[in-house]
């Protein structure tokens, strides 16, 4: 590996983490605020209860806290992207007054977490592996 290859590699690595650090503040922000009373109508409509609301909390929490875990971190994105693409069919389909508008933010989400999962896929191919044996 070039000296300058390995440059560009730390530099991604280093961007990467920052996502990651910013995605996991956003996450515990959003995970917490589902445990207060502005999501019980949302979820009322949803039609699954209010556990849902706590349990999509609590792995939203969960999963930011495994972005910022070097061993997990690309999983606790493949989560993310799932949540977030729960959260956009809520939106769409199911949420009275949601639509498209409402979706952006989940999707915009989602992306993000994508491409974390993307750069860090060796880290995920790497678990897989050892699941495997």
């Amino acid at each position: 590996m070039s000296e300058q290859t390995s440059t560009a590699a730390k530099i991604g690595n280093v961007v990467v983490w920052i996502l990651q650090i910013l995605l996991a503040v956003t996450f515990v922000q959003s995970g917490w605020a589902l445990f207060g009373d502005d999501f019980v109508k949302k979820f009322d409509d949803i039609g699954f209860g209010q556990w849902f609301r706590y349990l999509t909390g609590v792995l939203e929490i969960a999963a930011a806290i495994g972005l910022v875990i070097p061993r997990v971190c690309g999983i606790a994105a493949l989560a993310l992207v799932g949540i977030m693409g729960g959260a956009t069919l809520t939106e769409l389909f199911l949420v009275t007054n949601g639509g498209f508008k409402a979706a952006v933010l989940p999707i915009i989400f989602a992306l993000w977490a994508l491409v974390i999962a993307v750069y860090r896929r060796e880290q995920i191919l790497g678990l897989l592996r050892l699941v495997r044996k």
